[in-house]
């Protein structure tokens, strides 16, 4: 499957000076640049779905999700044929049930709660894609669109990689100088890739720290960017029209 998310990029090794005979050199990852401006990345979103029946249920399933109802759950995933999509290979255990398979992909035995978490996540998001190789099969978030070579041609000179890079889910995201609503406003973002940076104070809670294509640092809500690369809840419709959890794409929750 293509998924719209960067180029993997080769990062430089660094090694640990010492005595070639006295100690074995250990490569370290290179830093991420300092923060400063980049070239603007223009990105499209993937347009809302229309099905209305979709949309009730996954409705359905932020319910469940709320509730942590296991046994809800496992009535709405395939009894039969359900996938893991990771890499290229299929990670599904073909010996376990749908719902044994979607619980070790999204995680939701974790003891935090952020498999249901995630599930909840999945249920809101109002995007759908097909996936070319499944015939009927639908997979959430739609992934966005933009110029992909351009995008490394960034994450190189910034020397960064996918995980530190997200887009505005919606046009005029205000970037703020503190984590605080009422904090001043140091600019709007366009549809535009933004490079996330490391945020040491615990108290920034549903802030991102990021610095903008200008330049510009500031931190802005989580619940506005969306990642670039993100993992996949796929649905399909049963015999009798009414729609299932079919397979997941990508590492999954709480995987090492």
């Amino acid at each position: 499957m293509r998924q719209a998310r960067l180029v993997s990029i080769a990062f430089a090794l660094l090694t640990v000076a010492g005595s070639a005979s006295a100690q074995q050199q250990v490569p370290l990852p290179m830093q991420a640049a300092p923060p400063g401006p980049y070239k603007s990345i223009a990105v499209t979103l993937p347009p809302r779905q229309s099905d209305a029946s979709l949309d009730a249920f996954r409705k359905e399933l932020g319910d469940i999700a709320k509730k942590k109802d296991r046994a809800a759950l496992a009535a709405k995933v395939v009894m039969k044929g359900f996938f893991w999509q990771r890499e290229d290979s299929n990670d599904a255990d073909p010996k376990k049930s749908g719902i044994d398979n979607l619980a070790a992909a999204l995680g939701l035995d974790a003891p935090d709660g952020t498999g249901w978490q995630g599930l909840a996540t999945y249920a809101a998001d109002p995007t759908a894609t097909p996936l070319p190789e499944m015939k009927g099969v639908v997979c959430s978030p739609a992934l966005p669109s933009f110029n992909e070579e351009e995008m490394e041609k960034v994450a190189q000179s910034t020397r960064t990689d996918p995980a530190e890079w997200a887009y505005p889910t919606a046009d005029g995201v205000e970037v703020r100088a503190k984590p605080e609503p009422a904090a001043a406003v140091v600019e709007k973002l366009g549809m535009v890739m933004v490079r996330l940076l490391p945020e040491e104070d615990p108290t920034s809670g549903d802030w991102l720290k990021l610095v903008t294509p200008s330049g510009k640092v500031g931190y802005a809500p989580a619940a506005a960017l969306a990642p670039v690369g993100s993992d996949q809840l796929c649905y399909q419709k049963d015999n009798i029209g009414g729609w299932r959890i079919a397979g997941y794409v990508g590492a999954g929750g709480g995987q090492e």
